[in-house]
């Protein structure tokens, strides 16, 4: 049969009418986590073979949250379909058998490294969050939603890993945080799209920035203020999450590294453009990608031989 993307699989009974055992759901997980564009890869050549799966299986629960919740274009049905995809997963947690091809692949990952429900809850909440929220008061409201829609990601990747402190933790949610604020600053003009608006109203008023600029793609002096702002902001947060690579594991090391870099690499291009996200979308070449990793690599080596 034919694999299928998450809202494709919904509507097909091929797919979503039968059982499925765990070798075809382990292999399900994977395909859908090799066969979506990403920034960088959902998982690199150098993390350690036997956590692959997992990563793939992590994956493909995020990746279903959020079609659920950006992909039907009607946010009473997305709401529907979130409040199912918690139920199967308050399923798992209860000790029931999973007959979700994503939830037969992730019971596996939450056996093997003792996992929480916890995060997998937060991430549904921010998608919940998407289909009822769309402005944020100011940084604290902001940092709220990155709070559940960004900041489990890279708990849940330390703890694949072995790790469980809260200075890990911390700097994690850091990296995270300024990562999810970098995608937003990259993808303001998409969001519009959407009626969304990341941008603290705090800041569009202080800098005397009305939405209805916004809306008509108009490039201000007042938006070009409040987006040096918004970087800085992200700027921040990634400069106070760049200890995490010393902290763990190479192999690890790179693939936060890299995130990082690549986060910060995209708040350079929008200043490249002089902050005109409306008119423009920032992104990151294959040669970008590559040099950055050749930079990472290098960066990481003269630090471990320190």
């Amino acid at each position: 049969m034919e694999l299928l993307q998450p809202i494709p699989f919904l509507r097909s009974p091929q797919a979503s009418g039968r059982r499925w055992q765990l070798a075809e759901s382990l292999h399900y997980t994977r395909w859908l986590a090799t066969h979506h564009y990403e920034n960088f890869p959902v998982v690199s050549l150098l993390l350690p073979r036997r956590l692959h799966q997992d990563f793939y299986n992590l994956y493909a629960f995020c990746r279903w949250a959020d079609d659920l919740g950006d992909e039907t274009g009607d946010p009473r049905e997305s709401l529907r379909l979130l409040a199912w995809w918690r139920g199967e997963l308050r399923a798992l947690f209860s000790g029931q058998a999973p007959s979700h091809p994503v939830f037969v692949a992730l019971a596996e990952t939450v056996r093997r490294h003792e996992l929480p429900a916890e995060p997998f809850d937060h991430l549904i909440d921010a998608f919940v969050q998407d289909q009822t929220v769309a402005r944020y008061r100011d940084w604290d409201h902001v940092l709220d939603y990155c709070r559940r829609s960004a900041n489990p990601v890279g708990r849940l990747v330390l703890m694949l890993c072995g790790y469980r402190d809260e200075e890990r933790f911390r700097l994690s949610d850091a990296t995270c945080s300024a990562l999810q604020l970098a995608n937003f600053w990259q993808d303001v003009a998409v969001d519009l799209g959407k009626n969304r608006i990341y941008l603290p109203q705090h800041l569009l008023a202080q800098h005397g920035c009305p939405e209805e600029d916004l809306f008509a793609r108009r490039f201000t002096s007042a938006f070009r203020r409040v987006m040096e702002e918004a970087v800085d902001y992200a700027q921040a947060l990634f400069e106070q999450g760049l200890p995490l690579p010393r902290m763990v594991d190479r192999r690890l090391a790179l693939d936060i590294d890299l995130f990082s870099r690549g986060g910060m690499k995209v708040l350079a291009k929008i200043r490249a453009q002089n902050y005109d996200v409306l008119g423009s979308r920032p992104a990151i070449s294959k040669t970008e990608r590559a040099l950055l990793l050749l930079q990472s690599l290098a960066r990481l080596a003269v630090g471990r031989a320190a």
